[in-house]
């Protein structure tokens, strides 16, 4: 899957990710069903609890990401990141009620936030521009491999326990102890990322206004579409409401992340070597499919379709859009850059997901998904329209 090419460390990022991805969606995969079915939540508090720990997540970026930029350190706050995270995982065992689940989340996410900025950050640092989005690609696949990993470690050990969700979220710790461990004696940092640094506060009206227009086009154009990709969480309901049983539900994220780590390197590689904005175009197309698959499914197997095309949308755009970030943002503000990125981005989720419980309490699924569907075609068409001009191909 790696490319020679790649540095050592943006391999090691991506077994880190990978770890992560396993412990987390191990737990994720079932946190919904287990919500709803063992504790009684409805899909408002759902979406609220999994719009709420997103957007915390966005905004724990920002800071970390300046930090990253301002001491010119990224590594310190991999760690902190990463090992905040792994605190929490005991947490989803323990708990016994709604409350305690948001806590764990919550926490959970600003372990996710102070690592992203800065994990994003460095992989530009030491990746060549030509190979970047090879790089993005790369973590975003061996990230998608953890995440189908977690929901089929989930299914198995649901099936030999008889559906014990508890002892499933104990057996997830394990991969988060070894992925800190992973950064602690496996990812060094350059001696390129303390050049890159500077002695002012990143996040100043000065700095800001060295952010390019091309950056900030892709930031609000990333908004838009994440308002279209609310919290997979409502995948996993989808299969619930058509029967499937709760043994068998994290197989709709197997499904998912399977394509997923699939399409992400090669989508990735070829973002490299393609026009981006007509990448990001059928991106989008897959999405609207999925939401309208979703929105007429009748069983669970067509779910399954709807569901892969979802991973497919998610393989051709993920890692395209770190990469335009990456790409439009100057050397020593890449921290900020991300941060403000998904920032923007994690407010637009925490409003989709509020807005697809909303719409699945009130009126039913189907509405959810073409709701979906329609801030879909809402980005595709800004997309046709302005092509992302003039930036970089």
């Amino acid at each position: 899957m790696a490319s020679s090419k790649l540095p050592k460390v943006a391999i090691a990022l991506g077994l880190v990710s990978l770890c992560m991805d396993l412990s987390s969606e191990m737990i994720h995969s079932l946190l919904p069903i287990f919500m709803v079915t063992a504790l009684g939540a409805s899909a408002l508090s759902v979406g609220i609890i999994e719009g709420v720990a997103e957007a915390t997540a966005a905004i724990a970026k920002v800071f970390s990401g300046v930090l990253s930029d301002w001491t010119a350190r990224r590594k310190p706050l991999l760690l902190l990141g990463y090992g905040l995270a792994t605190l929490t995982k005991p947490l989803f065992p323990l708990a016994n009620g709604i409350g305690a689940i948001l806590t764990a989340r919550f926490i959970d996410r600003i372990g996710k936030g102070i690592r992203g900025a800065p994990r994003d950050a460095l992989i530009a640092d030491i990746t060549p521009q030509e190979s970047r989005g090879a790089a993005y690609g790369l973590r975003q696949s061996m990230d998608t491999v953890g995440a189908f990993a977690g929901p089929l470690f989930a299914v198995g050990l649901m099936a030999i326990s008889h559906d014990n969700f508890r002892l499933v979220f104990w057996v997830a710790v394990v991969p988060a102890l070894v992925c800190v461990l992973l950064i602690a004696f496996g990812v060094e940092e350059p001696d390129t990322t303390q050049q890159v640094g500077q002695p002012s506060f990143p996040i100043s009206r000065v700095n800001l206004r060295r952010l390019p227009i091309h950056f900030w086009r892709v930031v609000i154009f990333a908004a838009v579409l994440t308002l279209a990709r609310f919290s997979e969480a409502f995948l996993l309901l989808r299969a619930q409401d058509l029967g499937m049983s709760v043994t068998w539900v994290p197989l709709i994220l197997i499904v998912m992340n399977i394509v997923y780590a699939i399409s992400a390197y090669s989508l990735g590689k070829l973002s490299d070597n393609c026009n981006r904005c007509i990448l990001l175009a059928w991106g989008i197309i897959f999405l609207i499919m999925a939401d309208l698959i979703l929105a007429l499914a009748a069983n669970v197997w067509v779910v399954g379709i709807g569901t892969a095309l979802w991973g497919l949308h998610m393989g051709a755009t993920q890692g395209l859009l770190a990469t335009l970030v990456s790409d439009t943002a100057p050397a020593g503000l890449r921290g900020t850059a991300f941060g403000i990125f998904n920032l923007i981005s994690g407010i637009a989720l925490l409003a989709a997901s509020m807005i697809a419980g909303v719409f699945w309490t009130a009126v039913g699924p189907q509405l959810t998904f073409y709701a979906g569907a329609a801030f879909s075609s809402l980005a595709l068409a800004a997309l046709l329209l302005t092509g992302l001009k003039n930036l970089p191909a």
